[in-house]
């Protein structure tokens, strides 16, 4: 009995030891293996950090805005590896479509150059003919009383009475009275008539008529239309004298402008293409029959003529008209060309990024090139690229600003490491070069963005004209009052990769206006205004065209003999480098409409 207790008893003890085992098993290996991955998820969670791609000193553990700017936050990549190339940018598939990054494969291609031209519609100036009075008299009938009148040759324009006529032909009577006897004098009246553009015809209707003719009609010369209209009804005119300015339209000459700098693309026999902006949808092809050799002094443009049939009267003098000629690069069999958009530039260094695919994913690498002769909206790239090799054609600031993100060599930071960007705001530090990179990508903007940048463009001008005038005092006014204007630019107009680059633009304009200020002389100010122009000028080609024309006009004696640019209004030239001491020195290079 007492054996059959202690059995029972001990098998008591073993089954709640097994169920305590069980229990206390479940508890140790599986409760804590649940909370290790949420442990790890929280932990992944808070070891994000969410930054700014223009201002990286912000620092977050959440998504959101930047407080700067208002820019959506990014996650910040801290995955490195030991065998990652310091030069290489990763960049994911989501992030390429977010900053809408295009790539393409460069081959070697013929260059061609690409020049735009502007010009007019005029008239061939061969056809062009003066109607002159030929009996001097007084306009008694005048039958063609407007310009744009057509006329045929032969046809009657006037009535002029000539009191020497009618005494000429008082001679001719009389001397035909004795032409047997003297043909000579006969002969000699007749003649005096024919100087007076009197027809055979009409000499002997005044013979057989026996009567002086008071009244002579001018007829026309040639056939056209009545440019101008120099007589009135009532006038007495001379011999000689111009009447009429008469033109045969039937064909026109199309003279475009040249551009020094591209003189050397456009020569005789070039075939050209253009445009007239009241006739959309046409296209109109001729070839360059003449060059101008001499370049006008005031506009320093040279001119190119087009010779073109008129059928119809379509094309009429004074219409505005846009050519393009592609010249074929001589020397140049084979180069390698990329589109603008893909170069990024400041002053002479230049680079571009190389799409590089690897097993960890896309890379790109900056790449630095020799840029050769600019062919319309493509680049020849001298040294830095290979045939066959992929670059970014699209969003290559957001590749260069991810770059900056991460601390490896950037268009702004060839050296590496962070770089804070953006305005200086609560004292925040920044290290931003003078000089920004040259965005030569166009960039559709908004209106409203537009509508923040015109009075910017406004007050350069206004500084530009000052700097002309030689005018110290005022030009400091403008500059002020331009970086006053700068700081309350609501930024929250420019998104995507406009944001990235109007806020690198707008910290160099900045730091090149504060020191105008304090400018000793005009020397001073004019060597910060070329700072000032070239960023001016890279958001011009940006983000415009604006509502006016601009030009961008270049003096090669500027910034002591290196050359400067700056933007106008007008095509005249008038430099603000120099005022009036080398008013006229410089030339448009290119136009932004």
């Amino acid at each position: 009995m007492i054996m059959k207790n202690i059995n029972k008893n001990t098998l008591y003890i073993a089954l709640g030891t097994l169920v305590t085992g069980i229990l206390i098993g479940w508890f140790f290996f599986s409760n804590p293996s649940t909370e290790t991955v949420v442990d790890e998820h929280k932990e992944h969670t808070e070891n994000t950090i969410w930054t700014c791609s223009m201002h990286p000193q912000i620092r977050q553990s959440e998504p959101g805005q930047c407080p700067i700017c208002g820019m959506d936050l990014i996650p910040l990549n801290n995955e490195s590896s030991d065998n990652e190339n310091p030069m290489e940018i990763k960049m994911s598939p989501t992030a390429m479509q977010l900053a809408n990054v295009q790539t393409s494969v460069i081959t070697k291609q013929k260059p061609v150059k690409e020049v735009r031209m502007n010009g007019k519609v005029k008239a061939d100036e061969r056809n062009v003919s003066s109607q002159t009075a030929h009996i001097p008299g007084r306009v008694e009938k005048l039958l063609v009383n407007f310009t744009g009148e057509s006329v045929s040759k032969g046809q009657v324009l006037a009535y002029v009475y000539s009191p020497d006529l009618v005494t000429a032909q008082e001679e001719l009577f009389e001397a035909y009275k004795i032409r047997e006897s003297q043909p000579e004098l006969y002969q000699a009246a007749k003649g005096k008539l024919f100087n007076w553009k009197l027809t055979e015809k009409q000499v002997s209707n005044i013979i057989q008529s026996g009567q002086p003719q008071e009244q002579f009609p001018i007829l026309a010369d040639v056939s056209g239309i009545v440019l101008t209209k120099r007589v009135n009804l009532g006038d007495y005119v001379k011999k000689g004298q111009s009447l009429f300015e008469i033109t045969d339209l039937s064909n026109v000459w199309v003279l475009f402008d040249v551009y020094e700098s591209d003189m050397q693309w456009i020569r005789k026999g070039d075939k050209t293409s253009f445009t007239i902006p009241s006739m959309p949808g046409e296209t109109f092809k001729g070839n360059i029959t003449f060059v101008d050799p001499v370049i006008n002094p005031k506009t320093r443009v040279a001119t190119a003529r087009v010779e073109m049939t008129n059928p119809g009267m379509k094309l009429k003098p004074e219409m505005f008209v846009v050519g393009i000629v592609k010249s074929p690069i001589q020397n140049e069999l084979e180069a390698i060309i990329v589109p603008k958009s893909a170069v990024m530039w400041t002053g002479e260094r230049s680079v571009v990024y190389v799409k590089q695919a690897s097993v960890s994913g896309i890379n790109f690498m900056m790449r630095e090139v020799t840029l050769g002769a600019a062919l319309g909206d493509s680049y020849i790239i001298k040294e830095g690229l290979e045939d066959g090799e992929e670059i970014a054609t699209n969003g290559t600031f957001s590749i260069d600003a991810a770059a900056q993100l991460a601390g490896k060599p950037s268009m702004m930071n060839p050296e590496g490491g962070v770089v804070m960007t953006g305005h200086n705001h609560g004292g925040t530090s920044n290290n931003t070069n003078t000089t920004s990179p040259a965005h030569s990508q166009s960039i559709n903007i908004s209106k409203k963005a537009k509508e923040v940048l015109n009075p910017l463009f406004s007050e350069y001008l206004l500084l530009k004209d000052a700097l002309v005038a030689d005018d110290v005092d005022k030009s400091k006014q403008i500059a002020a009052s331009l970086l006053s204007n700068l700081n309350k630019t609501n930024m929250g107009v420019f998104t995507g990769e406009a944001h990235n680059v109007w806020m690198q633009h707008s910290s160099a304009i900045e730091k090149a206006l504060k020191p105008i200020d304090k400018a000793e002389n005009i020397g001073e100010v004019r060597r910060h205004f070329k700072t000032l122009s070239d960023q001016f000028i890279m958001l011009a080609i940006t983000f415009g065209p604006f509502d006016k024309e601009l030009y961008i006009q270049h003096c090669p004696m500027a910034n002591d003999n290196k050359g400067a640019d700056w933007i106008s209004s007008e095509k005249e030239i008038q430099n603000p480098y120099f005022g009036e001491s080398m008013i006229g020195c410089g030339e448009i290079t290119k136009e932004i409409k």
